[in-house]
């Protein structure tokens, strides 16, 4: 990358913001809000819609593949704003609520929209957006901004659900629950249509001086992967972000925690997951401008340690209804944690010197091992709190992702200590 500054427009970095968090809101953010919402209205168990979540992840792994390459060889403004109004019209279907075989088609339809179409898409522009001295700074600006997105989404999607509940949630009946959902999955497929729009006309002025120098009829070649296949860094990514991303699967447990545990009702535990959101950026921004005086990997291993701590706290069964804040604490902790490896891991790009130019490719190889969460957490999840209801089952999931933070410390430390590896 010749590009030594951050050149790019203000409003790029904005947009990608929104788009990068606005397509993940229908699959992923609504159910972690309202978890015990979603699964009431739609008349599913946890094992039932993690059973959703794999055929999204099954359909992604293959995205990630030849999604990769694919953003090698196209634009990021028309793959994002195609992927963008996809996902939206999949979302006004979710609202007729459908039967759970055609919630898997459907699963597997947003897993090829939000990957193939638009993840390395959004990770090369946020990496050309960045320059090469500012990639810390861009990443938290990034996913600081996505977790912004992502709890105004939330906070407006309480106040939606909240207008059309009438009266004490309690005495409602699940109708009149599923029509304030309804309402609410609606106003975020109106949203991300026209953050498609937005992206469409808006992103097109992103660009790179590398970028330009790409031979793309090469793009899509198995020389591409032969080469990103020699980084060091890129395997190590792979254990890393496949570590981080089981931490970030864990915060859709915390509405069902603060329900079940803590004896939260259905909107107050909507709220625990909306407020957790709002952490987000801050965390991204504080730490991409630390990563960029220090180094991305030195606060990815300091997330792990965070992780690894507080979900031995979860695990230990110390927490109950009468130590909110030592709750509120904990979960504040752990956010802070699985937010800075989240916001770190593919800013680590540049620092172990992978060409921009590969970028597409290498973030489709690392994903392919880094994202399977997306096929085995939330059945694993689904099956121990359906196996063990109530406080038990949460103590498990969270004793299985110390594992995972312990597993994933390591390998940060081992990108640490060596960050770059030629080929």
């Amino acid at each position: 990358m010749k590009n030594n500054k951050t050149s790019s427009p203000a409003y790029i970095i904005i947009l990608l913001i929104l788009a990068g968090e606005a397509v993940f809101i229908l699959p992923f953010v609504l159910q972690r809000i309202f978890r015990p919402t979603f699964l009431e209205t739609f008349a599913i168990t946890n094992l039932q819609i993690g059973s959703c979540f794999s055929v999204y992840g099954l359909v992604a792994l293959f995205s990630y593949l030849f999604g990769g390459p694919l953003a090698d060889k196209f634009k990021p403004h028309i793959l994002m704003s195609v992927a963008l109004m996809l996902t939206a019209l999949g979302g006004f279907y979710l609202a007729t609520y459908p039967t759970l075989k055609n919630l898997h088609l459907l699963y597997g339809f947003w897993g090829f929209t939000t990957i193939f179409l638009f993840w390395a898409s959004m990770i090369k522009a946020t990496r050309i957006w960045g320059g090469t001295d500012k990639q810390g700074i861009a990443f938290g600006f990034l996913d600081g901004g996505r977790g912004l997105t992502a709890a105004l989404f939330g906070s407006v999607g309480v106040m939606i659900f909240s207008f059309f509940i009438t009266k004490e949630i309690e005495v409602t009946t699940l109708d009149e629950r599923r029509e304030a959902f309804k309402q609410v999955i609606i106003y975020s497929s109106v949203a991300i249509c026209i953050i498609a729009l937005l992206v469409f006309f808006f992103l097109k002025n992103l660009n790179s001086s590398e970028e330009n120098t790409i031979d793309k009829s090469k793009s899509l070649t198995l020389s591409s992967f032969k080469q990103v296949m020699k980084f060091r860094a890129v395997w190590l990514l792979m254990i890393i972000i496949l570590c981080a991303y089981f931490g970030y699967k864990m915060t859709d447990v915390f509405s069902l925690y603060a329900n079940q545990v803590m004896n939260y009702n259905e909107i107050d535990s909507a709220k625990v997951g909306t407020y957790l959101l709002y952490m987000r950026p801050v965390i991204g921004v504080v730490i991409g401008l630390l990563a960029d005086r220090t180094r991305a990997s030195l606060w990815i291993i300091i997330g792990f340690i965070l992780m690894l701590i507080t979900s031995l706290v979860f695990a230990s069964g110390i927490l109950n209804d009468s130590t909110t804040l030592l709750f509120i604490l904990s979960i504040g902790t752990m956010a802070l944690g699985v937010y800075s490896a989240r916001v770190l891991y593919f800013a680590t790009l540049e620092e172990s010197k992978i060409p921009l130019a590969l970028t597409g490719t290498a973030v489709g190889f690392i994903s392919i091992v880094g994202y399977t969460p997306d096929i085995f957490a939330g059945p694993l999840m689904g099956y121990v709190l359906d196996a063990n209801p109530g406080e038990i089952g949460l103590r498990h999931v969270f004793a299985i992702m110390s594992g995972f933070s312990l597993v994933g410390s390591i390998a940060a430390y081992f990108l640490y200590k060596n960050p770059s590896s030629n080929p």
